[in-house]
């Protein structure tokens, strides 16, 4: 991101002393007369309007205000020996700066109404005009967010409702999971299969940006899409900014500054090509112990993409039956028709153990 420049605005500070709110480049309360102290802060200030006052521009733009190492007194970053007491001001510590003050609002806030008496004041004003008493920062009204449609969201009670399911659910699965219990089985039976994955070359649609097209490939439609951002301007690409907000300078006027990118457009098209995508896969399956690989009759617009094998076992005993799948074709063979096995089976039926029974 890159930082703009807007323009500059008037800050201000609340004494402490007496509640009264001052300009931000006032060293003094304009009230109370109590000298402002390191530690305020300032504040937006009430007009919002942009300054055009050349001397306070460049005030901010000299940079923050340096304290007197003598008297504390706020000076200029550009002045070298004190207004207050004319000391040396080489040493003195700068006022900090950089801090976001807040969002930019342009134009003045709404009125303000005097606590004291009741009456009505600009959004400027920093004193009542009928009885001199100190106001307050004027409020303005939050921006509306939008309803939300009627009958949407979830209700509150329902929610500890679900994550209640959710961790019952959990519970039940870890409990069927550790459950074990044994039995002796006899192999009844056994199956495979065997698969071969199938491609075809075939006409698509695909998308990229026009200039990683493949050879040959076909642009049926192209449209203007944000590829990337920059920091720079570039051909073929348009700035995007943030929301203004203020920053302070540290000399009681704020810059406001708004963050902005560059997005950069390229064409992004839908192209046509061939591509070898999945056909129907061969398949040969059996329940014997000599399994073969199906016989594959392939196009000249088709290829082989691979072979897939799957061997499981059928045990049963004492009214209970079992799916065991196995490895390859050698371990298979192991489990011969009406032999005996012990197995350790879980809550959920599935052997997680079997050994031969002795």
């Amino acid at each position: 991101m890159t930082k703009q420049t807007v323009g500059y605005v008037d800050l201000e500070w609340t004494c402490p002393n007496c509640g009264n709110r001052n300009p931000g480049t006032a060293i003094k309360c304009v009230t109370c007369g109590n000298p402002q102290p390191d530690s305020v802060e300032f504040e937006a200030g009430a007009s919002g309007e942009l300054l055009t006052d050349e001397e306070k521009i460049a005030r901010a733009q000299a940079g923050p205000d340096v304290a007197c190492p003598y008297c504390g007194t706020r000076n200029l970053a550009t002045a070298e020996r004190c207004k207050q007491c004319g000391g040396d001001l080489q040493g003195g510590e700068q006022r900090e700066a950089g801090r976001v003050v807040g969002a930019y609002r342009p134009g003045a806030g709404p009125p303000i109404v005097c606590d004291n008496c009741g009456s009505e004041n600009p959004a400027t004003a920093t004193k009542c005009a009928n009885c001199g008493a100190p106001l307050g920062k004027p409020v303005r009204e939050p921006e509306p967010k939008p309803a939300k449609p009627a009958g949407s969201g979830m209700p509150r009670w329902l929610i500890p409702a679900i994550i209640g399911v959710i961790v019952l659910c959990i519970g039940f699965f870890a409990v069927q999971s550790l459950r074990r219990s044994q039995d002796v089985v006899e192999v009844q039976g056994v199956q495979w299969q065997r698969r071969i994955l199938v491609e075809a070359l075939v006409p698509v649609t695909r998308s990229d940006w026009e200039d990683q097209l493949p050879a040959g490939a076909e642009a049926v439609q192209c449209k203007q899409q944000v590829r990337r951002t920059s920091q720079n301007p570039e051909p073929n690409s348009v700035e995007v900014c943030g929301t203004p907000y203020i920053v302070d300078t540290g000399t009681g006027v704020g810059e406001v500054v708004k963050d902005c990118e560059y997005e950069v457009y390229d064409s992004y098209c839908d192209y046509r090509t061939l591509a070898w995508v999945a056909a129907p896969v061969v398949v040969a399956s059996g329940t014997d112990y000599s399994p073969h690989w199906p016989e594959a009759v392939l196009d000249n617009d088709q290829r082989e993409a691979g072979r897939e094998e799957t061997y499981s076992v059928i045990l049963g005993g004492d009214g209970e039956t079992y799916r065991m799948s196995v490895r390859n074709l050698e371990q298979l063979q192991e489990y011969q028709p009406g032999s005996r096995w012990r197995v350790e089976v879980n809550g959920f039926g599935n052997v997680v153990d079997i050994q031969p029974a002795r």
